[in-house]
């Protein structure tokens, strides 16, 4: 039988679940609707029904999953401290216009970059803007037009305010579409003296300077890293001075590649920044480095697992959240070798134009989004 006409809500929805994983989205999504029209919970699904409308970019029908979340919630149901914080949802829908707003940042740093373009267009509309967040981004978050505070990420703390959101949930308060996404970049910045004290590090000799961040963090399995042994290939790129902006467990462990950074490695955010600052190329799995490289409108190639999160979407190797990212995806699941050699010839190619024209432009890496990728 032809699962799209299966009256079985069970046999639907476990198929629904199986295609959505395969990353066959629009099937997937059609099947979780049948079920519902057939009388299953409209939420109990609705997280898969969200995330396949988020990969297709319907962020439209996301945000009626999340509004039917909204009525169906009890004031007790809001910011749970039974929960973590990753699994709480803050907003109760209350409009922010002229009202104080308290922004909780309760997800991890990278979805932190990614979202904090929303506080100044939030700023805008309220009447006053506090953040908590942690610690490690409180310069970004202070720098931001319109932020009247930035606070330590606490329970305990007691801050007056008439409307409370968590980061994640403002697109959905700004009933954001493809469209309307704000992606004018930069919207992180550093001092031109910090960007110096990096660039004194390299050591150059007229070659690509790119730096590389190869491994995520680990609680989705490590699926988003890529084996040390799998960036072999990179090492022989020729006219390419590699430079480690990994951090963490992943940096003791190494991965096989000639560095030509030297001294100290902060862990400091705003280093990091300010060495992707001095670099042609940032090349980076789907972690924390790919959104701080996007967020100051640098060049950043993103590798992405089979899976990718919804914010990436499904058949793009663009971002309509970051205009100088280019994506490259896993064909298979946990096979990283298409698109590292697809990595692999776009670096030779840019690597041999920069030694033919040393003193030429670079710009040809990130191409307006009406130009053809280089490695095309």
């Amino acid at each position: 039988m032809d699962a799209r006409w299966d009256s079985n809500i069970d046999r639907l929805t476990e198929r629904a679940n199986r295609l959505l994983a395969e990353r066959r989205v629009t099937e997937a999504l059609e099947l979780h609707e049948r079920a519902v029209a057939l009388g299953l919970d409209p939420l109990a699904n609705g997280g898969e029904r969200w995330m396949a409308a988020m990969l297709l970019g319907d962020f439209a029908r996301a945000w009626a999953v999340g509004d039917l979340v909204l009525r169906r919630s009890t004031p007790e149901d809001f910011d749970r401290r039974d929960r973590p914080f990753h699994r709480r949802h803050v907003w109760n829908g209350t409009p922010p216009e002229g009202r104080r707003v308290l922004v909780r940042c309760y997800h991890g740093l990278g979805d932190i970059l990614h979202m904090m373009r929303y506080l100044p267009l939030l700023a805008e509309r309220a009447g006053g803007v506090v953040v908590q967040a942690p610690e490690a981004v409180h310069a970004l978050l202070e720098a931001l037009p319109g932020v009247d505070a930035v606070l330590p990420l606490s329970d305990e703390l007691d801050v007056p305010h008439d409307v409370a959101v968590e980061l994640m949930e403002l697109p959905h308060a700004f009933r954001t579409t493809l469209e309307t996404i704000p992606a004018a970049v930069p919207y992180v910045t550093v001092e031109p003296a910090r960007v110096a004290a990096q660039a004194a590090r390299l050591r150059r000799a007229g070659r690509l300077a790119v730096g590389i961040a190869w491994a995520a963090g680990a609680w989705d399995g490590g699926k988003r890293s890529i084996p040390a042994a799998a960036l072999e290939r990179l090492a022989a790129v020729p006219g390419v001075d590699w430079v480690c902006l990994q951090r963490g467990p992943a940096l003791a462990a190494g991965c096989g590649l000639p560095f030509c950074d030297a001294g100290p490695r902060s862990d400091d955010v705003l280093d990091t920044a300010a060495m992707i600052r001095a670099l042609d190329l940032v090349v980076s799995v789907d972690t924390v480095v790919a959104h701080l490289a996007g967020a100051l409108g640098a060049p950043v190639w993103t590798l992405l697992r089979f899976a990718a999160d919804w914010r990436w979407m499904i058949g793009r190797d663009d971002s309509p959240w970051y205009p100088t990212m280019r994506l490259f995806r896993q064909e298979r699941d946990g096979d990283w070798t298409a698109p590292l050699e697809t990595v692999v010839e776009a670096l030779e190619r840019w690597a041999a134009l920069r030694l033919a024209q040393p003193d030429g432009p670079t710009s040809d890496v990130t191409p307006p989004r009406s130009a053809a990728p280089p490695w095309r």
